[in-house]
This record gives structure tokens, C-alpha cells and sequence, in this order.
């Protein structure tokens, strides 16, 4: 019965969610109006006092003038008086979000791990997932070895539990979260005959443990007393059990660049692919880069670093850009598509956060030439994304050694880019980008796997609860304001209800039909629930700790500690190989950032960024939503 209470309550909220916004009327635009994204021709440049009245013209279209309708602020009673009487688009997005409704919604997000996740413990565990429809768990598919889609991501090591570890630290359950890492110590062992891909065992596995370890460990408590008796940095020794067995991935590789995937117990089989894709072989420096400092051994760091570089000296001489498949051996491109998905999306994430977490400037100077890469040959449309002629930025697959345009879809792990803009400055071309998203989001009531942009429709229609678009939605609150959390409220809404099964959350086998697939992947619980319920909760330890933590790419929260500052590696690269190598002070990102255009958003724009609606009209074009 706990799913069908759980059920009515989420419907309860829902309903009280149309209440307000039918309340606000369309100060918000939710309902009255298509909300922001889109893609046809924008229309020729006018005087500002032409623009203006159309602006009011299309606002009366779309559901009256907004003049005497209540605002956000208004609302809840405090947030300041009227929004200027002559800017419409203020009036429609201005104020301040209920406090009442921001904690529901929080509480909601909460309610939302702890079915999925208590389920996962009462029908699953030991197992590395939950099938939600049937109730039971879920392991390697052993009758099946080239299962890759099983095959890579579960190990037969309990998985989901390992993955929600710092969930249940952000959401401040000490109590579970003492229990759970008890568990982890005591029933846990990677002594097991599993062939699982280094990315996903890295990602997954080794950065929850040590962002537990580092949470566990850390003098301050800012979640609770998350601190465990006794404890002798056993999550510490199992992380470095862990990637000990995935070094060999490392051995026996002309290029340094790692086999892609490696059994816990007897090291690379020997009949692995020689193939790998640039993101699974190139994102593994923070992981294997903290742990390399946490335990004083460089040669974690060392092999990661090293198959960075050798992938970064294989990008094209004419355009910058990498592929997305790599021989191992031969250094050859199998794959010769360069975009910002699969394959190459968590490449480009690590460069830059690798240069967060350790001050390295090189992290940073690789970065930054890749991002003007990305902008010169990925980037199609305007120029700006809140102002002048032609189509709305997207970033699409191009042939790496020409820039040419190789499809017209985009696939869902994209969506994780806005957030990477914002952490650089580029605010701008992060809230277009988010658009287009959230207006396929709004569309399907969830993110296709692939999309066609020039067809109108997906290619690939599964949505297995990814977390890319909630994860760039919070990144963008952290500067734009409440604009952002009213999309999400219709996100989270969708999750509860299309997504809700017996025992948990089910994948959407169709975005358009809304059938299931019974599978609940771990990033369901360690980003997705995580991501939205910091995006309500403003009194978070994450959001009063002066910018401190970090998330990895799969979500682990770690903390900017002076220990990860220590290079180690050094001495192991020759002297040519380390030339130019040298630290930044962490402030120093933004100066040192030439892609940043940050400065381009004015002062009294810079935490309330929404787009035109002559913007947002072409965006909703774009995806077929008018």
C-alpha cells in the first residue's frame, strides 16, 4: 500500500500545483503560453518601441495582459512591490517563489528518493538494481556476456546502494546513511567475476565511495553527523581495491589510452575490443586523481592523466576536435563524430572540473581550446542567444576533421552542457541550449534518448530517468533565480506520476506511447532525486558553503579539500610532456577562461535570464510544440 499513499499524496501536490499557477495566471505564461524554445526563422530587427508593443500584443494572444495579474511575489506575500509597469516581460517572470511551495516540492523530491531507493533495499539488495515493475533485483546477465547494456554498469556489488551513498548524506538521513556504509563495509566485495566497463565502474562505484569517505571524514559535518564509529577509512581501501583491479584497462596499450573494459577478477579478457570511446577512456582523472591524492600514490592520476593526453594529441590539426571511437592500439579514429553526447560529452566535463578540483593549468588550457573548437564547428545559429537575427544556438554532430554537419539529431546525454556553461560564465548560450531541451522535455513529458532536430522527432524513444536536464536546470538556478524552478516543478510532476511503478521508478520504454521497461538505473537515486530536491532545498549545507563542493559526473558530491591541490604525478611524465605545467588559484578560472562571454549579461539581467518571447516562439517552432 506504501506506493498507492505515495501516489495519492504526489497527485495531491500536483493539484495544488495547477491551483497556484491557475492563480498566477499568465504572469507565468505555464499553461496560457508554450514556455520557452525554439528553432524557425527569428524575425527581421525592429525599433525597441515596435518590438515592445508586439511583445504586449502577443502577451493579450496568449491569455490577456498581464497588468493587474498576480505575480510570484505578490503571491507569496513578500519578494517586493509591482514589477515596472512598462517592461511586460518583467511582470510576467518577476517575484519571488512561495517559500510554502518550495518546501513541498522539496519534501516531494525527498519522498521520491526514498520510495525508490527503501524499495530497492526491501526488493533488490543485495543486487545491483530494482526492477520496479516486478519488484525483485536485478544483476549481471550471466547467460548473456555480450549483454553490454547489463553487463557494463552491473558488477554483481550492490550498485544502487553504493551509487546513493551521498544522496542520503545531501538530504541529511544520517541515520541511513550510517547504516548504509555499514553495509557497504560488510557486504560488499569487488573479488567477483564480473566484466564491467571502466567508465561506469569508475563514475559509479569509485566516486561514491570516496565522496562518502570524504563526507565521513570531514571535521566540519556541514550534512549532520554523518561520521561512523569506529570507522578506519574502510571506504578509502575499498575504492583503492577497486582500481587496482581496473589497472590493468591501462597495461598493454600502445597509445596509454585504456581497453575499455576489464573483469574484476582476472584483469582484460582476452578477447576485449581494442575500440573505446573517447568519454568512457578519457573521464577518469577526478576519480582516479583524488584517490591518487587522498592515499599519497601517484599512479591512479598517472595513468588517467595519461590517457587524456594521448587522446588530446590525437584531436585534428585543422579543427581541434576529437572523435568519439578510438582504437587503443593504432591510435586510429573509428568513430570520426564529434559533438557534445555520448561518446565525448564527460571528455570535455572532466577537462574543466579536473582543473577545478586540482588547479592544474593545463587541465584548463585543454579545456578552453576545446571549447573554442566546440564554438567554432559544433555551434550553429545566432550569435547571441537573447538577442539579433537567424536561428536559436544548437550545438550539432559534425565530421571531426572538416566541421561538416554528419546528422541532425541530438541524443539526451547533451542536455548536461548548459550546466558546463554556466560553471565557465557562458550564461547565455547555457539558457538557449536549456531551452531547447526543456521545450523537447515539455513535448514528450521526457527527454528521447536521441532526437532529430530537423525531422521534429525522436529517433530513439526510450527515457531511462536521466538526470541531464535536472542537473543543468539546478546549475542554472545558481544564477538565474526562480525562472528556472518554475520548469522543473512540471518535470518533477511528470516523474512522479508517468514514471512511478509498484516498487519504484520504471524507465519509459516510449516517450510518446509511455510504456515501461522494468529497470531503475542507479543514477536514478545518486542524480536525478538529488539534483531536484537541491534545486527547492535553498538552506542546503551545498548552498551555504561559499561554492566549496563539486559534483562529478555522476553526480558524487565532493569537496574542494587543499589536499587534492598536492601533485604527485609529476616526476612520472618527461620533462617535455610537463612543460607548461603550472597551477592557477582556483579564482582565477574566470579571468583565465577567454571563451567566458559572461560579461556580455548585463547587472540587472544577471539572475533573472529568461528568453525573449520572440526567442522562445521560435524555440517551441523548433520541436513542434506550435
Amino acid at each position: 500500500m506504501q506506493w498507492r499513499s505515495l501516489v495519492l499524496a504526489l497527485l495531491a501536490l500536483r493539484l495544488a500545483l495547477h491551483a497556484l499557477l491557475w492563480l498566477a495566471g499568465p504572469s507565468l505564461g505555464f499553461y496560457q503560453q508554450r514556455f520557452p524554445f525554439a528553432f524557425p526563422p527569428a524575425p527581421a530587427r525592429r525599433p525597441a518601441a515596435a518590438a515592445a508593443a508586439e511583445e504586449e500584443r502577443e502577451a493579450a494572444a496568449q491569455g490577456g495582459s498581464c497588468g493587474d495579474c498576480p505575480h510570484w511575489g505578490s503571491l507569496r506575500g513578500r519578494g517586493g512591490g509591482a514589477p515596472p509597469a512598462g517592461d511586460e516581460y518583467e511582470r510576467r517572470y518577476s517575484g519571488a517563489f512561495p517559500a510554502a511551495l518550495r518546501v513541498q516540492l522539496r519534501d516531494a523530491a525527498r519522498r521520491m528518493f526514498a520510495f525508490g531507493y527503501d524499495n530497492y533495499m526491501a526488493h533488490a539488495f543485495p543486487q545491483d538494481e530494482l526492477n520496479p515493475i516486478e519488484c525483485r533485483g536485478r544483476g549481471p546477465d550471466r547467460a548473456d556476456p555480450l549483454n553490454l547494456n547489463i553487463n557494463d554498469v552491473l558488477g554483481n556489488y550492490s550498485l544502487t546502494l553504493i551509487d546513493a551513498l551521498d544522496t542520503l548524506a545531501v538530504m541529511g538521513n544520517s541515520s541511513e546513511f550510517q547504516k548504509a556504509v555499514k553495509l557497504v563495509i560488510d557486504t560488499v566485495s569487488f573479488d567477483t567475476d564480473s566484466t564491467v566497463q571502466v567508465f561506469e565502474a569508475t563514475i559509479r562505484v569509485l566516486g561514491s565511495l570516496l565522496s562518502a569517505h570524504i563526507i565521513i571524514t570531514d571535521v566540519k559535518q556541514p550534512f549532520g553527523d554523518m561520521s561512523i564509529k569506529d570507522y578506519d577509512d574502510e571506504l578509502l581501501h575499498m575504492a583503492h581495491d577497486l582500481a587496482v583491479r581496473l589497472l590493468p584497462a591501462f597495461e598493454n596499450t600502445k597509445t596509454g589510452i585504456p581497453y575499455p573494459r576489464v573483469n574484476l577478477k582476472k584483469g582484460v579478457p582476452p578477447d576485449s575490443n581494442n575500440e573505446t570511446c573517447t568519454a568512457g577512456a578519457g573521464s577518469l582523472l577526478v576519480e582516479f586523481g583524488i584517490l591518487s591524492r587522498l592515499l599519497g600514490d601517484s599512479t591512479f592520476e598517472w595513468v588517467a592523466r595519461r590517457a587524456v593526453k594521448a587522446l588530446w594529441s590525437l584531436r585534428s590539426n585543422d579543427t581541434g576536435l576529437l572523435g568519439n571511437v578510438v582504437n587503443i592500439q593504432t591510435g586510429h579514429w573509428a568513430g570520426k563524430q564529434s559533438g557534445l553526447g555520448a561518446g565525448l560529452d564527460s571528455f570535455y566535463e572532466y577537462l574543466l572540473k579536473s582543473y577545478i578540483l586540482f588547479g592544474e593549468k593545463e587541465d584548463l588550457e585543454m579545456f578552453n581550446d576545446a571549447y573554442r573548437s566546440i564554438q567554432n564547428y559544433l555551434r550553429r545559429g545566432r550569435e547571441a542567444c537573447n538577442e539579433g537575427e537567424g536561428d536559436p544556438p544548437i550545438y550539432v554532430n559534425v565530421n571531426m576533421f572538416n566541421g561538416k554537419l554528419m546528422n541532425t539529431w541530438i541524443d539526451s546525454l547533451q542536455a548536461f552542457f548548459p550546466g558546463l556553461q554556466v560553471l565557465i560564465g557562458d550564461v547565455e548560450d547555457a539558457i538557449c541550449l536549456h531551452a531547447f531541451y526543456y521545450a523537447i522535455w515539455k513535448r514528450y513529458g521526457a527527454l528521447p534518448e536521441r532526437y532529430n532536430w530537423q525531422l521534429q522527432a525522436p529517433d530513439v524513444l526510450f527515457y531511462p530517468l536521466r538526470p541531464e536536464l535536472v542537473e543543468s536546470t539546478y546549475l542554472l538556478y545558481q544564477v538565474l533565480g526562480t525562472f528556472l524552478v518554475f520548469r522543473h516543478m512540471v518535470c518533477m510532476n511528470v516523474l512522479t506520476v508517468e514514471n512511478m511503478s509498484k516498487c519504484g521508478y520504471a524507465t519509459l520504454h516510449h516517450v510518446i506511447e509511455k510504456s515501461k521497461e522494468d529497470r531503475m538505473e542507479s543514477f536514478f537515486l545518486s542524480e536525478t532525486c538529488k539534483y531536484l530536491y537541491l534545486l527547492f532545498d535553498e538552506e542546503n549545507p551545498l548552498h551555504k558553503s561559499g561554492n566549496k563542493y563539486m559534483f562529478t559526473t555522476e553526480g558524487h558530491v565532493v569537496s574542494l579539500d587543499k589536499r587534492l591541490r598536492d601533485s604527485l604525478w609529476r616526476d612520472m611524465f618527461t620533462e617535455e610532456e610537463e612543460k607548461n605545467v603550472e597551477k592557477l588559484k582556483p579564482n582565477e578560472l574566470k579571468s583565465a577562461n577567454s571563451s567566458s562571454n559572461c560579461n556580455r549579461v548585463p547587472d540587472e539581467r544577471r539572475y533573472l535570464l529568461p528568453l525573449k518571447s520572440i526567442y522562445m516562439r521560435q524555440i517551441d517552432q523548433m520541436v513542434g510544440l506550435i
